[in-house]
């Protein structure tokens, strides 16, 4: 239903430097929706969640996000980088980072409230983070500064959560505690995760498509062989950390 829609990509094409990234793209996320988009390394999946918070206009096309353009939807939009490069060393402490997520609403002079206050808290309490409040943000492993960083996104009180490669510096043994986080949250706001991680599309995710300047979705948990082959330009049997691998039967 359109009063579900989130966000709305309608015939979107970019180029970057003369080179086209994204071709033709449609896509509509609805509310509550938990989409998984996978894809080749320089398939365009980072510049597709850019052009949703309105960092990259299109060359052609329509994007729509919670009604009205990208600049204006996305103060209700969360969003993590693949990288969040910061220095170690730096003495900022996990309270500090997760309220500068609302840095927009309190301003440059203004102090945070005690309004922002609740919210940081909060955040951090859905991470299961509050405990670390105190703690140096560069002294913590990959998966809790994940986690940080996620409050910091989620502080806004977001209606959409935009996620790049999270668990890239996630321990194995903590991926799953990660992404049954990410499942709670889709009650709260929708959700696209862009990952190379096939145990999470396969377990978490409500919806998957796969992007190689192209997007084959079809709103569903099913991708085919033929659109996994089309979106990887090879014969593909199984997807490892982004690379497409031919799985052979018994050498005779």
């Amino acid at each position: 239903m359109a009063g579900d829609e989130v966000v709305k990509l309608e015939d979107v094409w970019v180029h970057l430097d003369g080179t086209l990234i994204l071709e033709g793209v449609d896509l509509t996320v609805y509310r509550n929706d938990f989409l998984g988009v996978i894809g080749p390394n320089g398939g365009g999946k980072s510049t597709l969640l850019k052009v949703v918070l309105g960092l990259i206009r299109p060359d052609r096309g329509k994007v729509t996000v919670l009604g009205t353009t990208p600049e204006r939807g996305r103060k209700f939009v969360g969003y993590v980088p693949q990288y969040s490069l910061f220095d170690r060393q730096f003495p900022a402490r996990v309270w500090d980072v997760v309220l500068m997520g609302r840095a927009g609403r309190a301003g440059y002079v203004r102090r945070y409230s005690a309004e922002d206050k609740r919210a940081a808290l909060d955040a951090l309490e859905t991470v299961e983070m509050a405990d670390f409040r105190d703690r140096q943000i560069g002294k913590l492993s990959g998966g809790q500064q994940q986690r940080v960083f996620i409050a910091r996104a989620l502080v806004g009180e977001p209606r959409l959560l935009l996620l790049d490669e999270p668990t890239a510096s996630v321990d194995a043994p903590m991926m799953e505690e990660f992404y049954e986080m990410l499942n709670r949250l889709r009650d709260r706001m929708a959700i696209v995760l862009v990952t190379h991680d096939l145990s999470a599309i396969s377990v978490y995710v409500d919806t998957v498509g796969c992007l190689n300047r192209k997007l084959f979705y079809h709103h569903s948990k099913e991708i085919s062989r033929e659109d996994l082959e089309a979106a990887y330009q090879c014969p593909v049997e199984l997807i490892a950390h982004g690379v497409p691998h031919r799985v052979l039967g018994k050498h005779r």
